[in-house]
């Protein structure tokens, strides 16, 4: 009898620590950013994102998530029906490097303990650290690529919500499609607003100052999974 519940209390142990199951792989797909440049779509990837993503599935609903991703915003004011934007011919082009970490929560149960296959919408909250570089921009003009002036980089945090869905075919990896926005505490992806020793020249300034911008990230994942199955226990 002792020994029952001996194994019994070894199974639970077994499932919530070293049994859980662990993905890693990589992301690859479009990115795009909303602010006070170009288009006002606010799905239009036209830059290439890829990155690496972790995840820890605790249970079947609930994962600990990681990535590290990379790509280069890009816009141009002749992407838009604005005839006054049009006009300006600004343009923005910059380097994002991103670490993010949250949770990922299943609206279904999602077993990758068995050989059945299984899929399930999902929605992801959490925080994100990113590189970026600042500058502001002189125009030269209708129809002529303005003066980028850049002066150095600077980190900031976003607040990304991603809604996907994602299937695993065989035990051992998972596909998924997703669209994740993140909102920055910077109105300076574009070079609209800049900060430290320019936010005080209202002459290098434009647009929508008392908005933050956004970017968004568009594509497909794919991860690999790996350690132990948990322990099945019999009455």
């Amino acid at each position: 009898m002792y020994l029952k519940y001996v194994h019994i209390l070894f199974c639970f142990y077994a499932v919530f620590t070293e049994a859980q199951y662990h993905e890693l792989g990589a992301f690859v797909g479009g990115s795009n950013y909303i602010g006070d440049i170009g288009t006002n779509r606010y799905l239009d990837p036209n830059s290439l994102a890829y990155g690496v993503i972790y995840k820890w599935n605790k249970t079947d609903r609930f994962s600990f998530r990681v990535g590290f991703t990379l790509t280069k915003l890009t816009e141009t004011e002749f992407n838009n029906n604005d005839l006054s934007r049009f006009n300006r011919s600004y343009e923005m082009d910059n380097d994002i490097q991103e670490v993010m970490a949250g949770f990922e929560l299943n609206f279904k149960k999602f077993n990758l303990h068995t050989e059945r296959v299984s899929f399930t919408p999902f929605i992801f909250y959490g925080l994100s650290y990113f590189r970026y570089n600042q500058y502001y921009q002189t125009p030269n003009g209708p129809f002529e690529s303005p003066n980028i002036n850049d002066y150095g980089k600077d980190q900031k945090i976003a607040f990304p919500i991603i809604l996907g869905l994602k299937v695993n075919p065989k035990p051992y990896f998972v596909l998924g499609f997703e669209i994740g926005a993140r909102y920055t505490l910077t109105d300076n992806l574009d070079g609209s607003n800049p900060e430290n020793q320019f936010g005080d020249n209202p002459g290098y300034k434009f647009g929508n100052i008392t908005n933050n911008d956004w970017y968004i990230f568009t594509g497909f994942t794919i991860s690999f999974t790996f350690g132990d199955l948990p322990c099945y226990c019999k009455d």
